[in-house]
């Protein structure tokens, strides 16, 4: 790549990571300062009404991720026609979708009370929150353009810092409110509003950067056809992640109660945030993968297979040591000690099956680039079904503890058996050498700081934030200054020369080091 591509993924990775750590940041404020401001059962209210409004995101229909395949294609081949008629196809498809989630909004306002074990005196609440959230959402998939729009582009830097501004500000204006005495209602209006008005702000920006023609003669057929192709795999995925990460508290609302949505989401919001830090930096890999795949460039996807995962997991593996090891500290500092004993299961029984699909973080985004994810959208759906099946079965006689394992099982398995085996079959590696050069190092830098947190934790057990930031600090720099060794070693982001498996359909070679990755990418 050319120097000024090299400072655009320099931009995006660490303009993520910057937005990312804001919005962590943002969320172990706010969480516990509204949570004991709300109560157990308004906040668990909340949660629930969010993850219903969640399921609107099949409206989708997995237009979003076909905006940012074909955007990052067309751009690659200067096609500005395609363009035009990708970004109004998908504008008139997403218009209807915004009215259809409307009207399912209308219908649920006057049914939620009765579906789920609300308290009465929080029935009328929780109806008009759903309606402004479900508004909300209506209005935020022809919006949603914008974003893919700009990911295909890869200009996740313009994201990232209206981002991190709307994440300021919307702390300064709910800790206002809420101290001022206001509740739920006027809590959804600022967390919806704050998007709708960034929104905005960014279809100014993506268009002065790439000016794109609007009108009602390019809604074109041909595209409409090409955009469901791409995407209705994607939908598939999209029921599954639903299915997968999102059914939880609807689960835990229905059989067993609001308040218990609380104690299950302190647990799993701890894993949220885990996963963002991953996701964050793998979403450059679909455009990346989309632009090497149009201009027929295997070698490179190859390098990104490995030296993606390699990154996410270098990412990912000492987060999770830590919430393994602190992660009752961190619960207890977080939202009090009373939480720990409920949810700390629910992280530890999350956290693995996570950590072994954020460390392939790199594949699913490589398959998605490639326009290759048939056979993954039907593995995950089936993983999706088989979560909800165990997760009610579960549920009742475990409680949360049931809710969480319906989520690992399959996930694990999916993860295990299926993920690094069909990509290898791909692009030609064989799964040894995959394991090998993505996990041996990043697996191998995080034993020191497992050895001295372990000390650390025999010494004293954390209970304040001082007391915890030590931990993490002494065991940040343990691994960190293990990173640099790696770094200074060439240990790292290396792809070796193997022989490609037998039977795939690729057949070049990869032969490559650290410097000729580092002048690629």
């Amino acid at each position: 790549m050319q120097k000024f591509e090299k400072l655009q993924i320099v931009k995006n990775v660490s303009s993520s990571w910057l937005s990312l750590s804001i919005n962590i940041a943002a969320g172990v404020f706010l969480s516990p300062f509204i949570l004991h401001r709300l109560g157990d059962t308004a906040f668990g209210v909340w949660v629930l009404i969010f993850s219903l409004t969640g399921y609107y995101g099949l409206f989708d229909l997995g237009i979003r991720s076909s905006i940012v395949r074909y955007v990052s294609k067309f751009s690659a081949t200067n096609d500005k026609q395609e363009l035009a008629r990708l970004v109004n196809t998908s504008l008139f498809g997403y218009s209807c979708v915004g009215f259809l989630s409307m009207l399912v909004t209308l219908a649920g306002f006057y049914y939620v009370d009765r579906l789920f074990r609300i308290p009465p005196e929080l029935h009328s609440t929780a109806r008009w929150l759903l309606l402004m959230v479900g508004t909300s959402v209506a209005m935020g998939f022809p919006l949603g353009i914008i974003n893919g729009f700009l990911e295909g582009l890869q200009k996740f830097y313009v994201l990232n810092w209206t981002n991190i501004v709307s994440t300021l500000l919307r702390i300064v204006l709910i800790v206002t409110f809420l101290n001022l005495g206001y509740g739920l209602l006027t809590l959804a209006f600022i967390t919806l509003g704050l998007p709708f008005l960034v929104s905005i702000l960014r279809g100014v920006i993506a268009f002065r950067i790439l000016p794109v023609s609007v009108g009602l003669q390019y809604i074109d057929r041909a595209m409409f056809h090409q955009i469901a192709r791409y995407s209705g795999v994607t939908f598939m995925i999209m029921i599954a992640g639903r299915l997968k990460f999102k059914t939880d508290e609807v689960v835990i609302g229905t059989f067993l109660s609001a308040a218990a949505i609380t104690y299950f989401n302190i647990g799993a919001s701890i894993v949220d945030y885990a996963a963002e830090v991953v996701t964050s930096l793998a979403q450059i890999f679909v455009p990346m993968a989309s632009q090497s795949e149009a201009t027929g460039n295997l070698h490179r996807l190859r390098k990104i297979f490995i030296a993606g995962n390699q990154v996410c997991a270098f990412t990912i593996l000492p987060i999770t040591a830590i919430l393994i090891i602190l992660g009752k500290s961190v619960i207890e500092v977080w939202v009090g000690r009373r939480y720990v004993a409920a949810s700390y299961p629910v992280l530890l029984i999350m956290i693995i099956p996570w950590t072994l699909m954020l460390a392939q973080g790199a594949s699913g985004r490589i398959l998605f680039g490639m326009g290759k994810h048939g056979t993954w959208a039907k593995v995950t759906l089936l993983e999706g079904i088989a979560n909800l099946i165990l997760s009610v079965l579960l549920v009742r006689p475990y409680g949360i503890i049931g809710d969480a394992l319906g989520t690992a099982i399959p996930l694990t398995l999916s993860m295990i058996f299926f993920m690094p085996r069909h990509l290898c079959a791909r692009l030609g590696f064989r799964i040894t050498s995959f394991l090998r050069q993505s996990y041996f190092w990043p697996l191998v830098n995080c034993a020191p700081m497992v050895a001295v947190m372990l000390l650390m934790r025999r010494w004293f057990v954390p209970h304040t934030y001082p007391q915890l930031a030590l931990h993490l600090l002494v065991a940040g720099l343990t691994y960190g200054l293990g990173l640099l060794w790696v770094s200074l070693t060439n240990r790292a982001l290396r792809v070796e020369h193997h022989p490609l498996v037998p039977g795939t359909d690729v057949s070049e070679t990869l032969v490559t080091t650290t410097e000729a990755f580092q002048q690629d990418l």
